[in-house]
């Protein structure tokens, strides 16, 4: 009660106001009466509803109201606790013995936007968020590391997507641009690969493609086309690129190093090659050395791998423009590429998407 006393309320103008009204008087008048409600089963124990303490502003003017705290002793025989929602500053202490009692607690109240479950125990932790996730969108564990750094349950980040049951309304919180994408038009395209990726500029399986000619790795933003593709040279895999493979990075895993081992794992005929080693071989087919408009390879995305590759098998690439982002205010933009590695028999054997920096103009352009 001292420590709620001492949050100052007032005009949100004024500097040393840390909680200011609440959006109208006629929701005031509402939260007071919810108020009401509520200690049929609880008593108020900190905060009066009836004369808010103000260190500026109108107390009849404004909608105000300092923080409410009620104890509700005996929970499970009450039923306002679970049933009333005061909207403002309230809140009802109710006590348990365990995490199954407080569980049962949070199911009688039918949902909500977000809870908070406040343990340094991983048990714990994992039994009540468990419990709890059903009728809340979000759950947030606080403990004895993030206590000095959190925000508290009424700040969720801008990723997160979810939306609470029950009272909550089944909506999704409005964080980051998942927030604004609530106020725009957004349409879905149906239709051939080919017109698909022509509206959204985004080459896609099955779209037209355009080999020959000069390779995709010479050309800048300005000649680059979304489609421009080039298909490689093979390569055939040997025991010995394996084997030196494996001494390099001293990834020894037996399912490239065994064969009687290797044929045991359900997933293999005998040794295989590091899908990273596969991955490595691909760049060696598909990159072009010369200096020129792409500048770097700073990631990729995605990357399966898809068909044991064996001693023997020979790889091919197709490396597909797949869009092209230029930045702002820049001489470069980024370019992804579409990877796919297939063998001998034409089955893929890894696909990923490369992604590359690449100046917007070459030597000599204006």
């Amino acid at each position: 009660g001292e420590r709620l006393a001492k949050v100052p309320l007032g005009d949100p103008a004024d500097e040393n106001v840390r909680m200011g009204p609440l959006a109208s008087r006629d929701q005031r008048e509402e939260v007071r009466a919810r108020i009401l409600d509520l200690t049929t089963d609880a008593e108020i124990v900190a905060g009066d509803p009836a004369r808010p303490q103000l260190v500026s502003g109108d107390a009849e003017a404004g909608a105000f109201l300092n923080p409410v705290l009620l104890y509700c002793d005996s929970p499970d025989a009450a039923r306002s606790v679970h049933d009333v929602e005061a909207f403002g500053p309230v809140s009802t202490v109710m006590p348990y013995d365990t995490a199954e009692e407080a569980v049962d607690l949070v199911r009688r109240g039918r949902g909500s936007l977000v809870t908070s479950v406040f343990t340094n125990d991983p048990d714990i932790a994992r039994e009540l968020v468990i419990g709890m996730a059903p009728f809340h969108g979000r759950v947030m564990i606080g403990n004895r590391l993030s206590a000095k750094s959190s925000t508290g349950h009424g700040s969720p980040l801008p990723g997160l997507v979810h939306g609470g049951p029950g009272r909550a309304g089944g909506g999704e919180e409005l964080g980051g641009m998942r927030g604004v994408r609530h106020y725009m038009q957004r349409t879905a395209v149906q239709g051939a690969p080919g017109l698909v990726a022509a509206v959204t500029g985004r080459w896609m399986e099955g779209a037209p493609a355009r080999s020959g000619g000069e390779h995709p790795f010479r050309k800048s933003l300005a000649e680059l086309r979304v489609g421009d593709q080039i298909v490689t040279e093979t390569r055939t895999v040997t025991l010995e690129d394996i084997e030196h493979f494996a001494e390099f990075t001293g990834d020894t895993f037996y399912a490239h190093m065994d064969e009687e081992t290797a044929r045991a794992n359900p997933f293999f005929d005998g040794r295989v090659a590091h899908g990273y080693l596969v991955v490595s071989l691909a760049a060696g087919l598909f990159v072009d050395p010369a200096p020129g408009p792409v500048l770097a390879n700073y990631g990729v995305d995605g990357m399966r791998f898809l068909t044991p590759v064996y001693p023997g098998d020979t790889l091919q690439v197709r490396l597909t423009c797949k869009e092209i982002s230029p930045r702002i205010n820049s001489d470069y933009g980024e370019v992804r590429w579409d990877c796919r590695v297939t063998n001998q028999t034409g089955a893929t054997v890894a696909q990923y998407d490369v992604l590359t920096m690449v100046a917007k103009t070459g030597s000599g352009e204006e």
